[in-house]
């Protein structure tokens, strides 16, 4: 009887310290997961936290260029002004138009003396107008805003009896292809730097200058 319940302990008690042992094995297993678990959240986290830095860096950076084009547009705008006379007229001059005046930032108004439209540069002639619009990088908005332009200009000059020819252009300090192609389908010269001075681009085909 004793032999029985000697040997009944004994084999109760490795069965246990085996399932003791796969308890702990599996206590081990997912400590080991939980620490790879924390371990990948705190990896997410600062990738998280690098990515905001990231975001806040290239949103300073953008502000900044901004600020910049925005500093090189305004000079742009001067020396387009500063060379009105006699380089802008001279530069049509060569495309085979021909003004005699130039007038910077001229505002267009009504009967009742309300401004109608404001231009950044008109160049006239007996039978013709040029007008320009000048923006740091010009947008395909702008290029219709300035379509709407030429169009009321058109309506008013009509108005007042003046038949001669509008036409008109874009200049900008940065040209994105996009951009340009917009200007040429509706019609506009495109202006440009190159180098130490500009450059008159004329609509390609299978567009041309337009006249309203």
């Amino acid at each position: 009887m004793a032999d029985t319940l000697s040997n009944s302990e004994s084999f109760d008690f490795k069965e246990y310290a085996a399932s003791l042992r796969e308890i702990r094995k599996s206590m081990e297993e997912a400590g080991r997961r939980m620490k790879e678990t924390d371990r990948r959240r705190e990896e997410t986290d600062r990738l998280q936290k690098e990515t905001a830095l990231q975001m806040k860096e290239t949103d300073r950076r953008m502000k900044e260029t901004d600020r910049k084009l925005g500093k090189l547009g305004n000079r742009f705008g001067e020396m387009i002004e500063y060379m009105v006379y006699p380089n802008l007229l001279d530069k049509f001059s060569k495309l085979g138009l021909d003004f005699d005046k130039a007038y910077q930032n001229p505002r267009v108004r009504d009967r009742k003396d309300r401004v109608l439209a404001e231009v950044d540069i008109t160049l006239e002639a007996d039978d013709k107008v040029m007008l320009v619009e000048v923006k740091s990088k010009p947008t395909t908005e702008d290029i219709s805003e300035h379509v709407e332009r030429v169009e009321k200009i058109r309506v008013h000059a009509d108005s007042r009896n003046d038949k001669r020819r509008l036409m008109g252009a874009m200049a900008g300090m940065v040209f994105n292809d996009n951009e340009k192609h917009f200007a040429f389908k509706n019609g506009f010269y495109v202006i440009e730097p190159s180098g130490d001075t500009f450059n008159i681009l004329v609509p390609e085909k299978p567009y041309s200058p337009k006249e309203w």
